[in-house]
Formats: structure tokens, C-alpha cells, sequence
């Protein structure tokens, strides 16, 4: 598996060969930083470890500042672990850039959506609203949420109002379309979940999928 970390930068287009455009989000990734590689012999699992966009040393804890300094880097203001279904192919150290990923790889993206606070049920879960007109009360209101006499309460995971947003999605299947190696520019056919300039973490696809060309 392929693993890097990055911030996405935006959305744009870029043109085939044939003339046809295609939408896709800007992600800057990488260099990361291999900070940990864990074995089935000593962890029980295999990983990789990556750390991403420096830091300094107080704002991180006084573990990680060591674990960095054995490492032999700057501290980092992102780590992330990812699973292998293999051992890893990368020593602890290595600098990991987006020339790792080639044109017609399928990835999936894994980042943190837009928080939108606390939301109703139409904006949170797409429910249709009620008739304007002739006295209607129920006009963005959820309507019944539980039954009568049995069983007397509300099921668990009922779709109501709450905080919406700002929770962990994975974008699976996407095309790498372009990759500037000089700017460290990744161009992902389709979006991305998160804000402009948000964390994202970008990886070889789970389903096997595999290059288009």
C-alpha cells in the first residue's frame, strides 16, 4: 500500500488529451517523513508511520519530542498510521514525496468533513419539509419519532437534529489524474471530503483496483 499525508488546496480542471475537462481537487502532499515502521514480529501488526508539516518541540509532548529525536527529524505537527497487509517496503527516516503515486492510480482519501454545528433534520439528513399553506404547523419540523403505548420510547439511532459534520470520511476509488512532482501537486479526479487547506490522507485503494492504463 501506498500511504502519504497532505492539505487540500481547492478545486479546478484539467483538460484530456481528447479536449474533454475533468473536475478535480488540488492536493499538496507530502514530504512526509517515515517516523515508525512496525513489524508482526514486534508489534503483532504490520504499519507505517508518517509524520507531516513541521513543528516546534513545545508544542509537542515530551514522548514525542523523543520519539522524534530518535527518529533523527523535526518534530511533527501530524502523525498518522496506517496497516499494511504486508511488511513495509520504507525504513524508519525516509522522506516519502508525491512521486510515489503515478497517473491512473485509484486511491482513496481519507480526511474530516466541514463542521456545520448543530443542524435540523432536513439539512442533516435530507428529510423533505411539510406543506406551506392551509394552516400546516409541520413545516420543517421531523414529525413522529416513536410509537405509543409499546414500545413507549425512541430506538436508538432514530435520525434526528444534532451536530452535523466535522467527523472522519473516506472517499474511496478516485483517480490520480495529473501529478506535478516540482510543486508536489496531486490532481484527484472528483472531490474530497474537508475544507480548503484541511488534512488529508491519501492511499492506495483497498478494493484491489488498479491502474487505468
Amino acid at each position: 500500500m501506498t500511504l502519504i499525508l497532505g492539505r487540500k488546496k481547492g478545486m479546478t480542471q484539467v483538460f484530456a488529451d481528447d479536449g474533454t475537462h475533468i473536475g478535480v481537487t488540488v492536493v499538496e502532499a507530502g514530504p512526509c517523513v517515515v517516523t515508525q515502521v512496525r513489524t508482526q514480529e514486534t508489534d503483532g501488526y504490520n504499519a507505517i508511520q508518517l509524520g507531516y508539516v513541521d513543528t516546534t518541540e513545545k508544542r509537542v509532548t515530551k514522548p514525542l519530542a523523543g520519539h522524534f529525536k530518535k527518529v533523527g527529524t523535526a518534530p511533527k505537527r501530524f502523525l498518522r498510521e496506517e496497516r499494511l497487509p504486508k511488511p513495509a517496503s520504507v525504513e524508519v527516516g525516509e522522506t516519502i514525496t508525491c512521486e510515489v503515486f503515478a497517473e491512473g492510480d485509484v486511491v482513496d482519501v481519507i480526511g474530516t468533513t466541514k463542521g456545520r454545528g448543530f443542524a435540523g433534520t432536513i439539512k442533516r439528513h435530507g428529510f423533505a419539509r411539510g406543506p406551506k399553506t392551509h394552516g400546516s404547523m409541520n413545516y420543517r419540523r421531523p414529525g413522529s419519532i416513536g410509537a405509543s403505548a409499546y414500545p413507549a420510547r425512541v430506538f436508538k439511532g432514530k435520525r434526528m437534529a444534532g451536530h452535523f459534520g466535522n467527523s472522519r470520511c473516506t472517499t474511496k476509488n478516485l483517480e490520480v489524474v495529473r501529478v506535478d512532482a516540482g510543486r508536489g501537486l496531486l490532481f484527484i479526479k472528483g472531490a474530497v471530503p474537508g475544507p480548503k487547506g484541511g488534512l488529508v490522507q491519501v492511499q492506495t485503494a483497498r478494493t484491489g483496483a488498479q491502474r487505468s492504463n
